[in-house]
């Protein structure tokens, strides 16, 4: 939402305007773990009095569900780094596609893909486990995204597979709108371990702007009592660094630089009313 890169004034002017929003959290991407520093950051944070969870998808040379144990170890280094800088900066989620790279894949996951990545998730959370409070957050994302997780019901099956009580599933609806049946169901299905929502309209834009069932998602967060974070995540190429914005392939741009703020501010008023609605708040 508010910029591409991380230094002490972009992180400051971040933090400021989530605040001035009337967020509570913000979420900061770790794609590259090294270019936060932990200090600055948590210095920012307190300013504003925010909470903050982080987020990133692997890489295609550091994938933890690939067959080549060289890259699985990649994939597991650089787990370690957006973890310590996770623990470092306070972070109570630590989410996104933990469990793959972040990309269209050729062809479906493997079974020793797939095992990798339960034993890399499994040894990720027994580290959080013994060092912080952090929960680790999967994100179920569409099939050009990811060839493992794509829907509620495949994430429980991982879920249970890891079987580390501090590990969550990440739903977001931008890519529910893709994959699911129903958004309703599909929060039913992860019950008490839906632990974190992403709300992303279908074009990226504006809440309510396009064609995602915003209270079918509600209607459901609703009978389970969720009570964990909801963040707005929405992409132009306006703000969005290259990379991220050739990885999600962000090819044009719902809205201009000058509409952050607006955008955000009304996205949160969106899912206060939604929450209302549906019996949450």
């Amino acid at each position: 939402m508010w910029t591409g890169g991380w230094s002490a004034a972009d992180a400051n002017d971040a933090c400021a305007r989530t605040a001035a929003a009337g967020y509570d959290i913000i979420e900061i991407p770790l794609l590259n773990p090294r270019a936060v520093d932990v200090e600055m950051t948590r210095n920012a944070l307190g300013t504003h009095g925010l909470r903050v969870a982080t987020s990133l998808g692997l890489s295609f040379d550091a994938d933890v569900s690939s067959d080549d144990a060289s890259c699985v170890a990649r994939g597991n280094a650089l787990l370690d780094e957006a973890l310590d800088v996770s623990v470092g900066i306070g972070a109570t989620h630590m989410c996104g596609i933990l469990y793959s790279a972040l990309g269209k894949y050729p062809r479906r996951a493997t079974s020793r893909g797939y095992r990798n990545a339960v034993a890399a998730i499994k040894r990720l959370a027994k580290r959080a486990a013994e060092r912080s409070d952090v929960a680790l957050g999967l994100e179920v994302v569409n099939r050009y995204e990811t060839n493992l997780l794509n829907t509620a019901t495949q994430a429980m099956a991982f879920l249970n597979d890891v079987d580390e009580p501090n590990v969550v599933i990440h739903l977001d609806t931008y890519h529910m709108n893709i994959e699911e049946r129903s958004l309703e169901a599909a929060v039913l299905e992860c019950g008490d371990r839906l632990g974190y929502v992403h709300v992303g309209e279908s074009d990226r834009g504006a809440l309510g702007s396009g064609n995602v069932d915003f209270d079918s998602l509600f209607r459901g967060l609703a009978r389970v009592h969720y009570r964990g974070p909801i963040t707005f995540e929405s992409f132009s190429g306006d703000v969005v660094s290259p990379d991220l914005s050739d990885v999600l392939c962000i090819w044009r741009n719902p809205w201009g630089f000058e509409q952050r703020d607006e955008l955000a501010s009304d996205a949160r008023s969106f899912v206060l009313g939604m929450m209302d609605k549906h019996g949450l708040r």
